[in-house]
């Protein structure tokens, strides 16, 4: 984020101008699609409003709505931080603002899954109705103006025709939805929200929501990768990954008959997956079971063209070395 408008104009003045702006174009459609096609197909299940006003507010201080967006999000879901604390994470002087690419990873050093939403409208409003905070990133210059700015969507009234934000230095902003629409594409759409491990995102699609856990298990601590995995396989049973990642943070803590089950229960779902052939056959070694292991990783090795074969591979030659022979 690199704002190029003074630090004063906040809240409802930036409003005004995007405000007298759509006016004037006469709400044109093309300014505002996904408005307007909220008109003709609301998101199925979700409320028409909803609201969680037990979020936190952290005002603005000069250009760094950033770490104010982050902490609201983060407080909300029971981290214990401040702005103050997020500054160093995700705040640079020199561009006087705060880029997504450290918004999104800022949170996982706290054991949070940040996770980008999909560019749309019903992604953003299934996250609120569920009572999830959502960081969006703005642009409320005026004309060819740019002023990139930070807010966290709180709540929405579709009858009203309004949005909630905590943003800059008001608490509760209430902006029509063809004016926030208006300014939230200027910046792409782009929307996240930061939970705990135990949380999945309303919105949230598996091969999405894993690739988040992975990045966060790069950072945090073992226990919230752990748990991340763990409810992820509760939603999504039949997820091979899941099962593999919660596998490994299970044998990672030396917890073997727990990765055992974990792949045992995997492998009645995808006899033929290699990966889980192969690892499920690492464990039973570690656990002294090696003919069993053997009897696995022969399964793994007739697979073709797997690009995981030379990993099977090395576990065969781990597992005969430790039989004290070759095949």
């Amino acid at each position: 984020m690199s704002p190029r408008r003074p630090p004063w104009q906040q809240g409802a003045r930036r409003v005004a101008g995007v405000l007298l702006l759509l006016a004037g174009l006469g709400g044109c459609a093309s300014l505002v699609p996904q408005t307007m096609a909220l008109r003709e197909a609301w998101p199925a299940g979700v409320a028409l409003s909803s609201e969680n006003a037990a979020v936190p507010f952290f005002p603005q201080q000069d250009y760094q709505c950033g770490p104010a967006a982050l902490a609201t999000v983060l407080v909300a879901g029971g981290v214990e931080l401040s702005p103050d604390d997020l500054v160093k994470s995700v705040y640079l002087p020199a561009r006087q603002g705060s880029l997504q690419v450290d918004m999104l990873a800022a949170p996982r050093r706290y054991g949070r899954v940040s996770y980008p939403l999909a560019p749309r409208f019903d992604a953003l409003l299934r996250e609120v109705a569920a009572g999830n905070p959502v960081v969006v990133l703005q642009d409320i210059g005026v004309g060819p103006l740019v002023n990139w700015h930070y807010a966290v969507v709180v709540g929405f009234d579709y009858p009203a025709g309004e949005l909630y934000l905590r943003s800059g230095e008001t608490r509760r902003l209430a902006l029509p939805f063809t004016v926030f629409e208006y300014s939230w594409k200027r910046g792409g759409y782009w929307a996240m929200v930061a939970l705990p491990p135990e949380r999945i995102p309303a919105s949230a699609d598996a091969a999405g929501y894993l690739a988040a856990v992975a990045a966060m298990e790069r950072v945090a601590a073992p226990e919230a990768a752990l748990l991340a995995y763990a409810t992820a396989l509760e939603r999504w049973p039949d997820n091979a990954t899941a099962s593999i990642g919660l596998a490994n943070r299970q044998y990672a803590q030396g917890a073997l008959a727990a990765a055992e089950a974990t792949l045992r229960q995997a492998l009645a779902r995808h006899p033929d997956a290699v990966p889980v052939l192969n690892n499920l056959a690492q464990v039973l070694s570690d656990l002294g079971r090696n003919d069993e292991a053997l009897a696995l990783l022969e399964r793994a090795a007739r697979a073709e063209a797997s690009p995981f074969a030379a990993t099977v591979r090395e576990t065969r030659a781990l597992v005969l070395q430790r039989m004290g022979g070759s095949r």
